[in-house]
């Protein structure tokens, strides 16, 4: 019958399945190390290193060698230079996280432009291309994707314009990933730029989720086999008023209820700037709530798991131990919390408390 779709073949969405509710096992999240080589290159010139491929690529090292991170990582998001580099004995980096059995995936977003005739918004670039990257990143073994759509709050915004821009974009990516084989995170990310209070980022929240799920269903993209990855329902970063963990947790699990359906498998949270600590206790904190979750509810940091083993290793071989005893601690404290269990100020960290905070925030 004409006007009516089917959804990709069964054995597709069944592999499409798999890798969704893989990622999002109990107690295990996603470690995000999908930095663009000029986002990289501030935190390398942070620790006295030059922003150089061999550079990066020690960084990067560092994270993946780490014994034991399968245990609270389930899977990394790489940038597109990292799928193609090895460890120092000649290791693919992903060929080293399969054996860990930790799920390669690849953010394939070309970043952000202006959005004409908008109030200083901003469009997501890289669609034309998308498909043919997306099975090339297949054939090199990664297994999901993530795309993000950044929305500020202000007096105006964000606009129609913005939200049903971000809506478009991120179901056309969202279908072209699984074309390829590939499990989309869908990233439409409420930044905390502004004074606005809870209220205000709660409602932008759902309004956004709304015409996202929408688009995601115009597009005939087959939800079993996605992930989400929103902000958390916070105040913006210049709110005198500052709301508790339980109150950020009411107000997020209200507005994914709003706006999520049932058949997600996952909510990967993004960490949008608030310390390793915060982004540990609320979600802990979501995950205690007395609301309904049909979805498990855990983490994709890159910041918040990631500031303590920048502090530590300082781009010296000789703290590259203790850094990864560092991300192994952060790990385990979000593992906890995307369980429910953990208990704050249980973990100390080398920058824990330390704000991550960064203005119209770019990766």
């Amino acid at each position: 019958m004409s006007g009516y779709f089917s959804y990709p073949d069964a054995s597709l969405q069944e592999e499409l399945k798999k890798t969704a509710e893989a990622i999002v096992v109990p107690g295990k999240g996603i470690l995000a190390v999908d930095e663009s080589n000029e986002g990289i290159g501030k935190l390398l010139a942070s620790v006295g290193l030059e922003n150089t491929e061999n550079n990066r690529r020690r960084y990067r090292q560092l994270l993946f060698t780490t014994d034991m991170l399968s245990e609270n990582i389930s899977a990394v998001i790489l940038f597109d230079e990292t799928v193609y580099q090895k460890t120092d004995d000649g290791t693919s980096f992903i060929d080293l996280l399969k054996k860990k059995n930790i799920i390669p995936g690849i953010k394939v977003d070309k970043d952000v432009v202006p959005l004409y005739l908008s109030e200083d918004e901003v469009t997501t670039q890289g669609l034309d291309d998308l498909a043919q990257r997306c099975a090339v990143y297949k054939k090199q073994g990664c297994r999901f994707a993530k795309w993000r759509c950044p929305l500020k709050i202000s007096e105006h915004t964000p606009s129609v314009q913005a939200i049903q821009d971000t809506a478009q974009i991120l179901a056309r990516y969202a279908s072209i990933c699984q074309s390829q084989g590939l499990v989309p995170i869908v990233e439409p990310d409420v930044l905390l730029d502004g004074d606005h209070d809870i209220v205000r980022t709660q409602k932008v929240t759902e309004v956004v989720l709304a015409a996202v799920y929408k688009s995601l269903n115009d597009h005939h993209v087959f939800l079993e086999g996605t992930l989400i990855k929103p902000n958390m329902v916070t105040p913006g970063q210049a709110c005198p008023k500052r709301n508790t963990p339980e109150e950020i947790a009411t107000a997020t699990v209200t507005a994914l209820l709003r706006g999520v359906p049932a058949a997600v498998p996952g909510i990967v949270f993004l960490s949008g700037g608030q310390s390793e600590e915060e982004a540990t206790v609320n979600l802990n904190a979501i995950n205690n709530v007395q609301l309904k979750k049909p979805w498990a509810l855990t983490f994709s940091y890159g910041r918040a798991l990631q500031a303590s083993v920048w502090k530590t290793w300082a781009g010296k071989d000789e703290n590259i131990k203790k850094a990864q005893i560092e991300l192994l601690k952060r790990a385990k404290a979000n593992g906890l919390a995307s369980v429910g269990k953990y208990q704050p100020g249980d973990v100390t960290t080398a920058a824990g408390d330390s704000s991550n905070y960064t203005k119209n925030h770019k990766y």
